[in-house]
């Protein structure tokens, strides 16, 4: 990729080269990634060699700052290949800055001209054309490091998979080993808490039984007796 630009630059491209499948009687496409590295709003246009061959859309556009946008370019389907499966087509896509809010349709015809004053750089592409077997090789060979990647994570996944059944296993043996302690604490607390209520209930019990011994012993028992059952007996109706 090449710019008349200089130093900084306006746009950048991705990929720096148009490479298209080439099959006979098949069309074929490729997309850029077109990047506004500025805060400006920027315009571009897309020229080739050979605009009968590829059909470009969007072919102009404005980029707003630090956005991108998306350019497809197709190559019509071809009746003849190429010497050697050369192409000596060229790309060239102009870029310069705009005021805000300008619409592709506002753009002056002469703005990417070397008489406009604005600055208009200039990032020039090559085309290669792919016989199939080689994208074919390519994908087998994508497809072998997508079928690593996912072995890896497998991997991966699996050994969590054990971790985490270890830490559960692990929980699950310290929740018993707590409950046993608990159920022991329980044991050896209870009897001794029984034979305490027992020697206190005992122990009332016997106050009881001094104090209602004294009560029926005394002179005066009879008579409380006769006075507590005059206040409980009701009176007679009339």
């Amino acid at each position: 990729m090449s710019t008349s630009g200089g130093g900084n630059q306006l746009i950048s491209v991705h990929p720096d080269e148009l490479r298209f499948i080439f099959e006979l009687e098949k069309q074929s496409f490729c997309d850029l990634k077109v990047v506004n590295n500025t805060e400006n709003h920027v315009a571009f246009k897309v020229k080739t060699t050979s605009p009968k061959k590829y059909f470009v859309r969007p072919n102009s556009g404005v980029i707003q700052p630090w956005d991108s946008c998306i350019i497809r370019v197709t190559l019509q389907a071809q009746k003849e290949c190429p010497p050697d499966m050369q192409c000596k087509d060229k790309f060239l896509l102009q870029s310069t800055t705009v005021p805000q809010h300008t619409d592709v349709d506002d753009l002056p015809a002469d703005i990417f001209t070397k008489e406009s004053n604005g600055k208009v750089e200039e990032c020039k592409l090559r085309v290669l054309y792919i016989p199939p077997s080689s994208a074919q090789g390519n994908g087998e060979e994508d497809g072998l490091t997508s079928c690593r990647q996912s072995f890896d994570g497998n991997v991966a996944l699996q050994r969590l998979k054990d971790e985490k059944d270890v830490v559960v296993s692990k929980t699950q043996q310290l929740q018993q080993e707590l409950d046993l302690l608990k159920r022991r604490k329980y044991r050896e607390k209870g009897p001794g808490f029984s034979i305490t209520f027992a020697l206190v209930a005992g122990l009332i019990g016997i106050i009881l039984g001094v104090l209602i011994k004294l009560w029926f012993s005394s002179p005066s028992a009879i008579e409380n007796t006769e006075v507590l059952t005059e206040i409980l007996t009701p009176p007679p109706k009339l």
